[in-house]
Protein backbone atom coordinates (compact mmCIF):
# COMPACT_ATOMS: atom_id res chain seq x y z
CA UNK A 1 0.00 0.00 0.00
CA UNK A 2 1.38 3.41 -0.60
CA UNK A 3 0.25 6.56 0.67
CA UNK A 4 0.28 9.85 -1.52
CA UNK A 5 1.27 12.87 -0.03
CA UNK A 6 0.96 16.31 -1.32
CA UNK A 7 4.00 18.54 -1.01
CA UNK A 8 4.36 22.17 -2.46
CA UNK A 9 6.58 20.95 -5.03
CA UNK A 10 5.32 17.59 -6.13
CA UNK A 11 4.07 14.40 -4.38
CA UNK A 12 5.61 12.23 -2.78
CA UNK A 13 5.21 8.46 -2.44
CA UNK A 14 5.96 6.86 1.44
CA UNK A 15 5.57 3.09 1.82
CA UNK A 16 3.29 2.25 4.99
CA UNK A 17 6.18 0.34 6.49
CA UNK A 18 8.38 3.82 7.29
CA UNK A 19 4.87 5.19 8.31
CA UNK A 20 3.56 2.73 10.44
CA UNK A 21 6.72 3.22 13.01
CA UNK A 22 6.33 7.09 13.47
CA UNK A 23 2.27 6.93 13.97
CA UNK A 24 3.02 4.05 16.89
CA UNK A 25 5.49 6.54 18.59
CA UNK A 26 3.87 9.40 18.27
CA UNK A 27 0.66 7.11 19.54
CA UNK A 28 2.71 6.22 22.87
CA UNK A 29 4.01 9.75 23.29
CA UNK A 30 0.39 10.89 23.49
CA UNK A 31 -0.78 8.27 26.00
CA UNK A 32 2.04 8.74 28.13
CA UNK A 33 1.72 12.54 28.13
CA UNK A 34 -2.22 12.93 28.97
CA UNK A 35 -2.08 9.70 31.21
CA UNK A 36 -2.46 10.44 35.20
CA UNK A 37 0.55 10.57 37.17
CA UNK A 38 1.39 7.65 39.17
CA UNK A 39 0.51 7.91 42.54
CA UNK A 40 3.91 7.87 45.09
CA UNK A 41 3.46 5.30 48.19
CA UNK A 42 6.22 5.51 50.78
CA UNK A 43 6.72 2.72 53.50
CA UNK A 44 4.56 2.76 56.12
CA UNK A 45 5.99 3.72 59.53
CA UNK A 46 5.00 -0.21 60.63
CA UNK A 47 7.17 -1.59 57.81
CA UNK A 48 10.00 -0.32 59.27
CA UNK A 49 11.17 1.18 62.65
CA UNK A 50 14.37 3.50 63.26
CA UNK A 51 16.06 4.03 65.99
CA UNK A 52 19.40 5.15 64.84
CA UNK A 53 21.20 6.80 67.17
CA UNK A 54 19.42 6.34 70.10
CA UNK A 55 20.32 7.22 73.39
CA UNK A 56 17.25 6.81 74.80
CA UNK A 57 15.22 7.87 78.22
CA UNK A 58 12.45 5.12 78.12
CA UNK A 59 14.27 1.73 77.92
CA UNK A 60 11.32 -0.16 77.86
CA UNK A 61 10.87 -2.23 74.29
CA UNK A 62 9.37 -5.37 76.26
CA UNK A 63 6.58 -7.55 74.47
CA UNK A 64 6.82 -5.35 71.07
CA UNK A 65 6.37 -5.90 67.81
CA UNK A 66 9.85 -4.61 66.70
CA UNK A 67 10.15 -6.30 63.46
CA UNK A 68 12.74 -5.15 61.03
CA UNK A 69 13.44 -2.17 63.76
CA UNK A 70 16.62 -0.58 63.34
CA UNK A 71 18.71 0.66 66.25
CA UNK A 72 22.13 1.42 64.75
CA UNK A 73 24.42 2.78 66.70
CA UNK A 74 21.84 3.32 70.02
CA UNK A 75 23.45 3.24 73.14
CA UNK A 76 20.77 1.00 74.62
CA UNK A 77 22.99 0.05 78.23
CA UNK A 78 20.00 -1.80 80.75
CA UNK A 79 17.15 -1.36 77.92
CA UNK A 80 14.22 -4.44 78.17
CA UNK A 81 13.41 -6.46 74.79
CA UNK A 82 11.86 -8.81 76.78
CA UNK A 83 9.39 -11.12 74.83
CA UNK A 84 9.54 -8.83 71.89
CA UNK A 85 9.34 -9.91 68.68
CA UNK A 86 12.94 -8.53 66.85
CA UNK A 87 12.82 -10.59 63.75
CA UNK A 88 15.08 -9.21 61.10
CA UNK A 89 15.88 -6.76 63.79
CA UNK A 90 19.31 -4.42 63.04
CA UNK A 91 21.41 -3.76 65.91
CA UNK A 92 25.07 -2.07 64.26
CA UNK A 93 27.44 -1.31 66.04
CA UNK A 94 24.76 -0.39 69.23
CA UNK A 95 25.56 -0.72 73.12
CA UNK A 96 23.66 -3.19 74.59
CA UNK A 97 25.13 -4.23 77.59
CA UNK A 98 23.39 -5.94 80.51
CA UNK A 99 20.19 -5.52 78.23
CA UNK A 100 17.17 -8.25 78.93
CA UNK A 101 16.37 -10.43 75.92
CA UNK A 102 15.08 -12.99 78.05
CA UNK A 103 12.27 -15.21 75.63
CA UNK A 104 12.68 -12.38 72.43
CA UNK A 105 12.65 -14.07 68.86
CA UNK A 106 16.03 -12.48 67.42
CA UNK A 107 15.96 -14.59 64.78
CA UNK A 108 17.27 -13.23 61.48
CA UNK A 109 18.60 -10.04 63.11
CA UNK A 110 21.86 -8.79 62.88
CA UNK A 111 24.48 -7.40 65.45
CA UNK A 112 27.35 -6.32 63.95
CA UNK A 113 30.01 -4.89 66.08
CA UNK A 114 27.41 -4.61 68.99
CA UNK A 115 28.28 -4.69 72.60
CA UNK A 116 26.15 -7.40 74.44
CA UNK A 117 28.18 -8.49 77.30
CA UNK A 118 26.10 -9.01 80.70
CA UNK A 119 23.36 -8.99 78.01
CA UNK A 120 19.98 -11.63 79.52
CA UNK A 121 19.29 -13.95 76.44
CA UNK A 122 17.84 -16.72 78.53
CA UNK A 123 15.23 -18.69 76.32
CA UNK A 124 15.41 -16.29 73.31
CA UNK A 125 15.63 -17.21 69.65
CA UNK A 126 18.49 -16.13 67.81
CA UNK A 127 17.98 -18.61 64.77
CA UNK A 128 19.97 -17.66 61.55
CA UNK A 129 21.03 -14.16 63.35
CA UNK A 130 24.56 -12.93 62.19
CA UNK A 131 26.64 -11.88 65.35
CA UNK A 132 29.92 -11.14 63.76
CA UNK A 133 32.75 -8.90 65.73
CA UNK A 134 29.92 -8.42 68.73
CA UNK A 135 30.89 -8.71 72.67
CA UNK A 136 28.99 -11.61 74.73
CA UNK A 137 31.44 -11.41 77.62
CA UNK A 138 29.23 -12.61 80.72
CA UNK A 139 25.90 -12.88 78.75
CA UNK A 140 23.20 -15.46 80.00
CA UNK A 141 22.60 -17.85 77.32
CA UNK A 142 20.25 -20.90 79.31
CA UNK A 143 17.60 -21.94 76.88
CA UNK A 144 19.16 -19.34 74.20
CA UNK A 145 18.80 -20.93 70.45
CA UNK A 146 21.36 -19.89 68.53
CA UNK A 147 21.20 -22.36 65.18
CA UNK A 148 22.69 -21.18 62.41
CA UNK A 149 23.53 -18.40 63.41
CA UNK A 150 26.84 -16.64 62.95
CA UNK A 151 29.06 -15.91 65.91
CA UNK A 152 33.14 -15.27 65.99
CA UNK A 153 34.94 -18.40 67.41
CA UNK A 154 36.12 -16.65 70.42
CA UNK A 155 32.58 -15.76 70.80
CA UNK A 156 31.43 -19.40 70.62
CA UNK A 157 33.80 -20.69 72.73
CA UNK A 158 33.12 -17.93 75.73
CA UNK A 159 29.19 -18.64 75.73
CA UNK A 160 29.77 -22.62 75.90
CA UNK A 161 31.70 -22.26 79.33
CA UNK A 162 28.28 -21.57 80.71
CA UNK A 163 25.76 -22.74 77.93
CA UNK A 164 22.76 -24.89 79.63
CA UNK A 165 19.22 -26.13 78.92
CA UNK A 166 16.47 -26.45 75.96
CA UNK A 167 14.83 -23.06 74.40
CA UNK A 168 11.05 -23.44 75.74
CA UNK A 169 9.77 -22.45 72.33
CA UNK A 170 12.03 -24.02 69.94
CA UNK A 171 12.94 -27.24 71.43
CA UNK A 172 16.84 -27.33 70.41
CA UNK A 173 19.67 -27.64 73.33
CA UNK A 174 21.73 -24.53 73.91
CA UNK A 175 25.13 -26.48 74.12
CA UNK A 176 23.77 -28.13 70.78
CA UNK A 177 23.15 -24.77 68.86
CA UNK A 178 26.40 -22.93 69.63
CA UNK A 179 28.40 -26.18 68.30
CA UNK A 180 29.36 -26.99 71.91
CA UNK A 181 32.04 -30.20 72.22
Amino acid sequence: MLILMESSDCITQYPMRVFQPLLAFCLAFLVLMTAPPLSAQAASSAAIRAFDDVNATTKDFSNQQLLQAEFSNAKLADANFSGSDLRGAVFNGSVLTRANFRGADLSDSIAYLSDLSETDLRDAVLTSAMLLKSNFKGATVTGADFSFALLDREQVLQLCQNATGNNPATGVDTRESLGCN
